[in-house]
């Protein structure tokens, strides 16, 4: 079950969102009294509930909006538990002072802005020696290791025990306290006014990750990256999980370099059964998978990693990059379809490794042009290509057949960037740009305006999803489910 908090400053609007809340299906909410600009009206709040409520009065010190005394916010307490507000949310410290009455049941919580404290279980006893219905653990995750030892004190707890983790890094305990046998877990009423760090919206948690079908026997899934809150992975994957009926979540795990071995140990915690990977991991991930197929071995990065009986590591990254190219580009006979062609590569790192290998084993010559001379000499010697500095690029002699970006330039929101200037392109060239939010970047457009045939990241991406998805399941992905749910997605930000 989620519990959506609502926060608004006056009583007509807090009652409207509550109303739409259960019209769109909602099972509980969260009534943020101290948001309230004018003196509560419990009644009105309370009259004629649509679903049960949980009152909240939070102080400025415990991440609220109270501004009036202590001794008014302890009346306003007690008030709604007179009133019969259904739950009532009470601090550590004032537990104690507010007795039980009638059925309002008690959520006892605890709120750090700062940390995630070392001794979890020693502040959960000292709550559940307060009269709880509830516990309620709200703290701050500065590593992924956090999560964990938050969500085992969940799946631990003899009393119903709700415990989250704020933060981006935290965001995958809001979806997973579930799993791990916590009553309900909480959100915001929308993404655009989140009442606490790393909260998700109520839309977000039911139509993405479809919160309410997660139970015990979930599968979990997931992409590791830093930063990861861009990544439209979780949308898509998620829509063909549901697609098909299966019981799995697919997760944003933000795993900073200097936590990704401690994360990968805590796979096993998480029910990890799967992860995508990307930047920065690719790379730094392959030391850690016991088996590695041929292509990511050769390629040097991992965007794949499968848990079972050991891990396994793959590759997905350049066949979905040479299926994409092939749509455009005039293919030849043979083993060497590309041979004879002059692709030239912005980038040098793991999507370019991937690209490069593709466009190598399909008989192309490469160029590498790349922001940093070690990594784009490395590859370019890797590939038995030339590499040129980056400054250099336009000043190539060769005729240049396939241009391909796999740097991040003219990714959102930096749209109005791009990593080739339009008048050094020729007409006759393909343009593939890996970049796929948005789909229509700045490359992609002046190339056609000029006439080039073009690839957009969107194709690459979805084709790399779908491959992950069939190492992740054994079957097919729906892959046109997969490209709308990517494009409403990019449409949606946009708008």
């Amino acid at each position: 079950m989620i519990c959506v908090s609502i926060g608004r400053g006056r009583h007509k609007q807090m009652i409207a969102e509550h109303r739409h809340l259960v019209e769109q299906g909602a099972e509980l909410v969260e009534l943020r009294l101290d948001y309230i600009r004018t003196p509560v009206n419990l009644k009105r709040l309370l009259d004629g509930r649509r679903c049960p409520i949980v009152a909240t009065v939070r102080r400025e010190e415990d991440g609220g909006m109270w501004q009036g005394s202590e001794e008014a916010r302890l009346i306003l307490l007690r008030s709604a538990i007179a009133d019969g507000v259904d739950y009532i949310d009470l601090e550590e410290d004032v537990a104690a002072g507010i007795p039980r009455f009638g059925k309002t049941k008690r959520i006892i919580s605890y709120h750090n802005f700062r940390e995630t404290p070392e001794d979890l279980e020693g502040l959960h006893q000292r709550l559940v020696a307060l009269d709880p219905d509830i516990v309620k653990i709200a703290t701050m995750a500065h590593s992924t290791h956090d999560t964990v030892r938050m969500l085992r004190l969940v799946k631990e707890s003899k009393i119903p025990t709700v415990g989250l983790c704020m933060g981006d890094i935290g965001t995958p305990s809001r979806l997973l306290t579930g799993k791990f046998g916590a009553p309900f877990t909480y959100a915001t009423f929308h993404q655009e006014r989140t009442l606490a760090p790393g909260q998700l919206s109520y839309r977000q948690m039911r139509d993405i990750y479809n919160y309410d079908a997660i139970d015990e026997a979930t599968e979990v899934f997931g992409v590791i990256a830093d930063p990861v809150g861009h990544s439209l992975s979780p949308t898509i994957h998620n829509a063909a999980f549901r697609k098909l009926g299966m019981n799995k979540v697919y997760l944003p795990f933000r795993v900073p370099r200097e936590d990704l071995d401690r994360f990968l140990v805590d796979c096993a915690d998480l029910g990890i059964r799967g992860l995508s990977v990307t930047i920065p991991h690719k790379e730094t991930i392959l030391p850690h998978v016991a088996n590695v197929d041929e292509s990511a071995s050769t390629i040097g990065a991992v965007n794949t990693v499968l848990y079972g009986d050991g891990n396994s590591g793959y590759n997905t990254d350049y066949q979905a990059a040479m299926d994409s190219l092939d749509t455009a580009v005039e293919l030849g006979e043979g083993d060497l379809p590309l041979q004879g062609k002059t692709a030239l590569l912005l980038g040098s790192g793991g999507v370019a490794k991937a690209v490069g290998y593709g466009l190598i084993q399909r008989g192309a010559k490469v160029i590498i042009a790349a922001r940093s001379d070690i990594r784009g000499d490395a590859l370019a010697k890797k590939l038995a290509g030339t590499f040129v500095h980056w400054n250099e690029r336009y000043a190539i002699q060769e005729d240049i057949d396939i241009l391909v970006n796999c740097t991040p330039i003219g990714m959102h929101p930096n749209v109005d960037e791009t990593p080739f200037e339009k008048e050094y392109m020729g007409k006759s060239f393909v343009v593939f740009d890996t970049v796929y939010n948005p789909e229509q970047t700045l490359l992609i457009k002046e190339a056609r305006d000029l006439g080039c045939r073009t690839v957009t990241g969107v194709e690459m991406f979805v084709r790399q999803a779908a491959l992950q998805f069939k190492h992740f399941t054994d079957q097919d992905a729906p892959l046109e489910l997969m490209q709308d749910a990517v494009r409403r997605s990019i449409g949606a930000a946009r708008g």
